[in-house]
């Protein structure tokens, strides 16, 4: 693929390892943090529920709107939407999901977005704090670019992750409650977790989608707790140039 930005040339990126000590606690800790099963995490998720109204906020009540969420987790986004048409998830860690009372509302799972069938497309992906933790993000968004079906939309919402108020709030919430509970650094788990700013998330958005439609939990992108971003009219000709790279 010619002429390809410098800030895809960075990707596929490696995770940092976590410290043995967060290591032997992370599948415990990460559990309880997405179910909301601590002071902190619950307050969290209170203050992410504006980052899943923005991203359920195109879905009527009976429209028949296919969707694939990518990176569903516990699922906790179905309760934000209200579309009839079919739901289908990328999710591989299967224990966030199993015991989910709308597990039924799911047409189809896929561990990975590279599984999901060519000839399947979406008027709706969406995402929800998931694209700051993915290693290969160009060719997540890329596939997605050929999976949405024309006039659809990816929808995706991220924290702010790289600027100075988000780095404030964890660290007053959820740092502090791991720092007092395990005695470790949090930021340790958030360097292994958030491989991407909200920069850079921005940057490849914008290489594979012409049309961006942006919103802010704050006065500004670079003065926020969460961003939200409504990515149309993909440029197809580079999703398939960069995927075709891949292969």
């Amino acid at each position: 693929m010619s002429s390809v930005p410098v800030f895809l040339k960075a990707y596929p990126k490696a995770r940092p390892r976590l410290p043995d000590a967060i290591a032997a606690i992370y599948e415990t800790h990460y559990q309880s943090n997405r179910s909301g099963g601590t002071t902190a995490s619950s307050l969290a998720q209170r203050m992410e529920a504006w980052m899943h109204r923005q991203v359920a906020a195109d879905a009527r009540v009976g429209l028949p709107a296919s969707t694939l969420e990518i990176g569903a987790g516990t699922l906790n986004q179905l309760r934000h939407e209200h579309s009839a048409g079919p739901y289908d998830i990328v999710e591989p860690f299967s224990k966030l999901y199993e015991n989910s009372p709308d597990l039924d509302r799911i047409r189809a799972i896929y561990p990975d977005i590279a599984d999901v069938p060519e000839d399947i497309r979406y008027a709706r992906i969406t995402s929800v704090a998931t694209l700051e933790h993915i290693c290969d993000l160009p060719f997540v968004l890329a596939r997605s670019g050929c999976l949405l079906e024309n006039g659809g939309s990816f929808r995706a919402a991220i924290p702010s992750e790289g600027t100075p108020l988000w780095t404030l709030g964890w660290k007053l919430t959820t740092g502090l409650e791991f720092k007092l509970k395990h005695g470790l650094d949090y930021g340790e788990l958030m360097r292994h977790e958030h491989v991407n700013s909200a920069r850079e998330i921005r940057d490849i958005l914008g290489w594979f989608f012409s049309s961006i439609r942006s919103r802010s939990f704050g006065p500004s992108q670079g003065l926020s707790l969460y961003q939200f971003h409504e990515c149309q009219s993909p440029r197809i000709d580079r999703c398939k140039a960069f995927l075709a790279n891949r292969t």
